[in-house]
Parts: C-alpha cells; structure tokens; sequence
C-alpha cells in the first residue's frame, strides 16, 4: 500500500485521470439512479378473498376462511397464515418463508385454492393476488357536483390517461363501487313466451364469459385465441338471445325483463370539499423518477381543468390529493444546501489551520469521494431516497475526517522543515496510512451486517450499507491516491510573503490551542489518568444515570421520531351491523366539525388566507368512516401551532360518538 501511496503521488496524471473518472462516472451515476420516497419492498405472500354478499362474520368465517386455511395448512415455503372475516368479505392472507419462489409458491396457493369444491354457491370466485407494497407518489380527487355514473366515467377516463403517462401506468381507481346491471324478470312475460326462470339465466351466463380457444403457433410467433362474449352493459344484457323460433321470432331478455345500469350497493359515499369524488392513485412502477413522473402528472392536471381543452365536465375539476415529490425535492434541496453549507465551512476552517491550498484540495477532495461512491451506487440497486439520502448525512463526518487528517499531516511535515514537496506528500500520508484505512475499514464491518439482514426491512437496511461503504470506499482512495499528489508541489512558507499575513493569524489561532492544551487539557489529563478507577467510576456512573433517565421516561423512547405533517387523519370504527343510515350520520357529524374547524381557523387567522385547512376528504363505507384533512405544511402556520393541536381541536368540534368501537384523529 506505501508503494501504491508513493506511485500515484509521483504521477499526477494517473491521480488526476482517477479524480475526473470518479467526478464523471459520479455524474453517470447519478443519472441512472432512481428517485423515490422508499424503495419497493417484495414482500414473499399472497392474499386470497371472497365476497359472499349478506353472509355474516361468522358465516365468512366458517364456510369461506376456514376451509382456504386448511386447503394452503401443508404447502411448501409457508410461514404463517393469518385470516380476517368482515360482513360480506374474507380475506387470507398466507406469507412464505423469505427465501422461496415467489412465482412457485402462488401457483402453489392458485391450485389448491382451485380444489376446493364445497365453497357456498352464492360466493364469488375466489381471488388470488401476489402482495406487493408499492407507495402511492401521487394522488388526485375528481371530484364535482354530478351524478355517480358521470363521475365514475370521468374517473375512469382520468384514471386511463394517466396510465399513459410515462410512469402512471399502475394507476388505479379508488373511492368507487363495483357497477351492476340489474335484471328484474318478469313471470307474465315468462309465461307468454313459454319460458322458465332458468332458460333466461342460462342464456345470460353463456353470454357472460370469455372462453379461451388455445394458441396458434407459428415461426413469426405465438397467437393466443380469446372468444370475447362478455356482456358488461344493460343494451348488451338486453340483447342476448334466449330463443329463437319461426313462431315467435327472437325472444331476448329485454322482452321479459327490466334492466338498468346501476352499481353493487348505495351504502358508500365519498366527498371532497363536500363534494361528490372518486380518487385516483399512482403507485410507483418499477422503475421510479418521482420528480420527472410527478411534473408530467401536474402538467395533465393543469391541462384537464382548463375548460378549454375539453377534458373534464364543466362541473368537475381535479386537485392533487398528496405529492410525494414536495418532500422528495425539500430533501433534495436540503441536500445541496448541506453539501455546500458544509464544504464552505470545511474550506473556512482549514484556512484557519492550514494554507489556502490544503484547504481547497480537502474540499476538493470530500466531493470526489461522494461522486466516486454515487459511480457505484447504481449497480448495487440503490435508488435516490429518503434512507439513501440518510445515508449521506450519516457518512459525510467520516469522510471529511479523512480528508482532513491526510492534508494536515502533510502540511505538518512541511511547516516542520523536515520535508518539502513530494517527500512530505509521501512520508505524510504513509505516516496515518494505517490509522485512516483502519478506521475506516472499522465502519465498513460495522454497517455490513446490514447488508444481510433477512425479511423485508433488507430493502431499507440495505440502501443505507451501500452509500456507507461506496462512499468510505472512494473516501480511501481519495486521501490515499489522489490528495498526496495535488499536496506535492508545497514548500514551506516565509512570513515575508504574499500570503504572511495568513500565515501569522494561523499561528496565533495555533498558539491559542497550544496553550489551551497545555494549561487547560494536559492537567485534566493528567488528574484523570492518576486516577483512572475514578475516572472510569464516573464515566460508569453516568452510563446508569443515562439508561435509567431513558427507563423512567424523562427522556422519551421512540423507535421512529414524531414528524410534523400537513395531514390529519380520522378513522372511526363502528360496530358490525351497524345500519348505513348511522353512519351517514356520523359521517355528517365529521363533516361538520371540519367545517367549524376551518372557519374557526379563518377567524383565529386572518391573516392566513383560507385559513389552517386546505382540503378534506371524508369516505363513509361498511362499518367505517375516513377522513384525510389537508393543513397547511409547518413552515406556512403560526410558530408552535402543530398538526397535533389541530386534529385535537377538531376532535372537540366533532364531539362524542357513543356507539363507536374506536376513534382514532392522527
């Protein structure tokens, strides 16, 4: 290693051909690495549900869960199973060990979940899905004064256009009921026609699928072969035919039947603004630029409430629901402003210590090592985020630590005249070559670990290890390889100068710390090391005074800290079986208090134009009530006001609610 110290100090070119690769490949990287709020977990389970409409918990439970619990008991790869049974809906949920075949293990559970033959008659299909946990990065309210199907058709448009954007393609519906055709037979027209009850709903069920017709294989490829019969609309239901005969003609079943277009339940309403909405929400893709992704969905949003394009119903507009990228781009800036807050400061105070050149190749030299460690960032899966970013922060001390200790040892062998130029350069770094790669190497072992924990946290864990080690990495490389070479052309400095006055005001800064060691720290020193059973008795003693602060609760424990929002929300809990009428009452109830609390909050305001609320979304459906009440962002409120204090006021405002099981206002 002394060798490879000396080799690189005495070619500039190879050094400085390592620093551009380092500065160019950190801007390559940069370009191919993700942006996300976190990372996508793969999480090894599947979920099955089944709706059986009007069976009760009990029922769900006995006949449905149950009998999907034992048929999946014995599969290969299973870690646990856990199960839930609402009115009307089950759900297993069956995760696998962390080291299976995810596509094996769901086809395992799609195949016995087929076998099972003694599912009650009137329950749907089961539904097989792979779990995935993929963050919501944008979400919208389409919202408006008009009735449900038109709202349904325009979210549905809305929701189809922003699959087509460059990372909106997963984007889904949400706040809707299922649509349903109803058919309402008549039995005078039945037995005119000469028909049965079931001749009519075997027609509909044959018309009601689509058949599979095999494939067709040629060198040019493969065709697969679908007979699309599906009837999906209350025309397309009135025109299947239930028989046709030269005496009667063609009997359909809009000849013996009322059909309308309508939806699986009225017990569900959604609002925005108190008005009727449907959302809209992007989970992140594969492959996430929540920046770029997020521009072009605000772009369409700008584009579809502009009358003039046509877009949307005169009565209904889009708003943005939440935005990921506002906190993404916040810690970004914070980011920048660090780097260069921190390099101004790093570059400072070496100029106190150390000459102007020292000073600017340590800097020079903390930016190489992060650019050299973002060049590897990319091939080890690791995406721009709030734990890369974490990351960052964390790491940066010990390469600034580095850095420094490098520059000044050689500045140190040539202000003590033993040496100049290349020698100090050389014999500088070879003196704390082992303490520094040691040390770092000590930090690199300790985040390894890291790096393979098991489960779904690897994917934090190991966001965090990779920017640790790419950074301490090129850290190494940097103070080693490249820094000795740009040190190597210094001499010793003479007070009578150009730069003689810089150099006095260091020595003076120098004797001020020499004398605060030798008359302040060497006799504290000293007094501790004569009486070092002492010494560690009191170090011993505040440890336990320390634990015990934290074990009486003085200073709180909290695994994750408490970060101020601009989001409050409500959930209240009711009974099963409670009717859908008290729950528009409660929902009203909420309604109410959030409109008392904003305009409590213009009058407590003025001078915050709208007052504390932005927006709010309230969704009353099964045996709950939501709400998600938009404030506005900590920096934009009075000082000290929190979103605690303001979900605490609106509590108030909304008052009790006797019958519920849980209410919760976060």
């Amino acid at each position: 290693m002394r060798g490879i110290v000396a080799w690189f100090a005495r070619n500039a070119v190879a050094a400085n051909l390592l620093m551009i690769v380092a500065f160019t490949g950190g801007v390559f990287g940069y370009t191919k690495m993700e942006q996300e709020m976190f990372p996508v977990v793969n999480i090894t389970g599947a979920s099955v549900s089944v709706t059986w409409n009007g069976a009760s918990p009990q029922d769900v439970e006995d006949q449905i869960v149950t009998r999907i619990e034992e048929a999946v008991a014995d599969i290969d790869g299973l870690d646990r199973i856990t199960s839930i049974a609402n009115e009307g809906f089950g759900v297993v949920n069956i995760k696998g060990r962390d080291d299976i075949d995810m596509d094996k293990f769901l086809d395992d559970v799609k195949i016995r979940v087929d076998q099972i033959n003694n599912m009650p008659q009137a329950a749907f299909q089961p539904q097989v899905t792979r779990w995935e946990q993929r963050n919501n990065y944008i979400g919208l309210s389409v919202h408006g004064n008009v009735d449900a199907r038109t709202l349904r058709r325009v979210g549905d448009r809305v929701r189809d256009d922003i699959a087509n954007i460059n990372g909106g393609e997963l984007a889904q519906l949400g706040g809707v009921i299922d649509e349903q055709v109803n058919i309402e037979v008549s039995e005078e027209q039945l037995r005119r026609y000469g028909l049965s009850f079931s001749d009519v709903a075997s027609a509909i069920r044959q018309s009601s699928l689509n058949s599979s017709g095999g494939r067709i294989e040629s060198s040019t490829g493969d065709v697969a072969i679908t007979a699309r019969q599906l009837a999906d609309t209350a025309d397309q239901f009135g025109n299947i035919i239930i028989r046709q005969s030269t005496e009667q003609g063609t009997i359909r079943v809009a000849d013996v039947a009322t059909i309308d277009d309508g939806f699986a339940t009225d017990k569900f309403k959604a609002t925005y603004n108190n008005e009727p909405t449907v959302f809209v929400q992007v989970p992140q893709p594969n492959t996430m630029h929540i920046v770029e992704y997020t521009d072009d969905i605000k772009a369409y949003v700008d584009r579809a409430n502009d009358p003039s394009n046509g877009i949307l119903p005169e009565a209904v507009k889009i708003d943005i629901l939440f935005d990921d990228s506002v906190a993404f781009n916040a810690r970004m800036d914070l980011i920048q402003q660090s780097a260069l807050t921190g390099a101004v400061l790093v570059m400072l105070v070496l100029l106190l210590f150390l000459r102007p050149t020292v000073a600017l190749w340590v800097t020079i030299g903390i930016i190489t090592a992060f650019a050299g460690g973002i060049l590897l960032l990319p091939y080890f899966g690791v995406s721009w985020n709030i734990l890369s970013t974490f990351a960052v922060l964390l790491v940066i001390g010990v390469i600034v630590d580095d850095a420094i200790i490098v520059g000044e040892n050689i500045h140190r062998e040539i202000e003590s005249g033993r040496r100049e130029g290349l020698d100090a350069a050389i014999v500088g770094t070879q003196l704390v070559l082992k303490p520094v790669v040691f040390g770092v190497l000590t930090t690199i072992i300790a985040f390894l670990p890291w790096a393979f924990i098991s489960g779904p946290t690897r994917m934090f864990t190991q966001q965090i290890t990779f920017v640790v080690v790419a950074a301490l990495i090129f850290s190494i490389i940097e103070c080693m390889l490249i820094l000795p070479s740009h040190l190597s052309h210094m001499k010793r400095q003479s007070f009578d100068g150009p730069s003689g006055k810089l150099l006095k005001l260091q020595h003076s800064i120098a004797d001020s710390l020499l004398w605060f060691a030798n008359n302040l720290y060497k006799p504290f020193l000293e007094l501790a090391i004569r009486y070092r059973y002492a010494t560690v008795m009191f170090f011993f003693c505040l440890f336990f005074l320390a634990t015990r602060i934290t074990g009486m609760g003085i200073v709180p424990f909290k695994f994750m800290p408490e970060i101020e929002a601009d989001l409050v929300r409500v959930e209240i809990d009711m009974p099963d079986g409670t009717p859908y009428t008290r729950l528009e009452q409660i929902r009203d109830q909420l309604q109410a208090g959030i409109d008392v609390t904003m305009a409590e909050s213009i009058k407590q305001y003025p001078n915050i134009e709208g007052g504390l609320i932005k927006d709010a979304a309230v969704v009353a459906s099964g045996t709950r009530v939501n709400a998600w009440i938009g404030v506005l962002p900590p920096e934009d409120r009075p000082v000290g006001l929190r979103s605690k204090d303001i979900a605490e006021q609106l509590r108030l405002n909304v008052g009790d609610i006797q019958d519920a099981e849980e209410i919760n206002f976060d």
